[in-house]
């Protein structure tokens, strides 16, 4: 087996360590005040600091504050109907529609995220 794909393979197995993956972002905010987390810390906007606009994460990718955006993506990953959602986020059905398109649409677009490495040789036996 070449260096490659051992090294491929090997990545795959082990994978990032993401123990709190499953959680959505305000669940996480909840988490970090319960586990005692400073407020300096757990408040200050969120950034991947890969850009200079004068915008949070949630203007830049979302246009919609974390609360909502995570009513809207509970309800699209559990079959929640949009007029249910639309009530709890306080929008529109149509709003939560256009939310769940912009959400299938990013889904997409870094769906090669999620999908296994790609070998450059074949392996040989």
């Amino acid at each position: 087996m070449n260096t490659i794909r051992l090294l491929c393979e090997e990545w795959r197995r082990s994978g990032d360590i993401k123990p709190i993956a499953h959680l959505y972002k305000s669940q996480v905010y909840q988490l970090a005040e319960y586990l005692g987390i400073p407020c300096s810390v757990r408040c200050r906007t969120p950034t991947t600091d890969t850009y200079s606009l004068p915008q949070t994460q949630e203007e830049f990718y979302f246009a919609l504050p974390y609360r909502e955006m995570d009513l809207c993506l509970y309800g699209l990953n559990n079959g929640i109907p949009a007029a249910k959602v639309a009530t709890a986020c306080r929008l529109s059905e149509r709003q939560v529609g256009l939310v769940w398109r912009d959400i299938t649409a990013k889904r997409k677009v870094a769906r090669y995220l999620q999908l296994p490495p790609l070998l450059i040789e074949e392996e040989l036996e």
